[in-house]
């Protein structure tokens, strides 16, 4: 059997693939007048839309594109949701996700196994430090990064390169850990290896560089990384 070379950095994305959304999208398809059917539609367009926004050359903090998206989306289907309610609907919602049930052990076991654990997310940096309060994952990373620091939104190719040189490490000596196929697709293109967690819904991008490890859970990806 072929030896692996450990990355040097985990990487771990964190909306989806260390937090469950599930009491978020209750929560926004409340917004929505119950309409469940619209919710992923309204994430795909927060994403699509902090790409608009990174494309542009501009900044805006993620949960302020995701109230805007649910505004859009709303919108369209006859709902009047005002921007200071869908701030508070998105924000409220975003800080207060539980970790997925094998997070934390997964977690436990990558460390005592020798790696660097870092969250990387488009969150901003009071976002993702209250997530992980509410959630109780702070102290299990060496580094919390988020985007804001660079000003551009995963999956832009200048934001792994920024994450890799805040660790002092070459993209090779990376490994982002995520549950969406963008997100694992663009830290590829960067020189970056990958995992991806198939959580229900994600798949990987067929376009996108074979990515290393896929598995159903954090749990099943850190028994791989730590036989490597």
């Amino acid at each position: 059997m072929e030896t692996k070379i450990r990355p040097k950095v985990l990487f771990f994305d964190v909306n989806e693939t260390l937090l469950d959304l599930t009491k978020m999208k209750k929560e926004v398809g409340e917004a929505l007048d119950g309409r469940e059917d619209l919710l992923s539609l309204w994430f795909t367009t927060m994403l699509h839309y902090s790409l608009v926004v990174s494309a542009s050359g501009r900044y805006e903090p993620f949960g302020h594109i995701g109230a805007a998206a649910l505004q859009m989306v709303a919108a369209n289907n006859n709902i009047i949701i005002s921007e200071e309610d869908a701030r508070k609907v998105i924000l409220t919602s975003m800080r207060g996700l539980p970790a997925h049930r094998e997070v934390k052990e997964a977690l436990t076991q990558l460390k005592k196994a020798g790696y660097t654990l870092v969250a990387f997310t488009n969150s901003s940096n009071e976002g993702v430090q209250k997530q992980f309060e509410s959630a109780s994952l702070t102290d299990f990373f060496d580094k919390i990064l988020s985007i804001e620091g660079v000003g551009k939104f995963k999956p832009f190719t200048d934001t792994y390169h920024w994450a890799a040189q805040k660790l002092e490490v070459k993209p090779e000596e990376c490994m982002l850990i995520a549950a969406h196929g963008w997100d694992v697709g663009g830290a590829l293109w960067a020189g970056w290896r990958a995992a991806f967690v198939s959580r229900p819904g994600q798949q990987i991008f067929p376009l996108a560089p074979k990515t290393e490890i896929t598995e159903s859970d954090l749990q099943k990806i850190a028994t791989v990384l730590v036989s490597y």
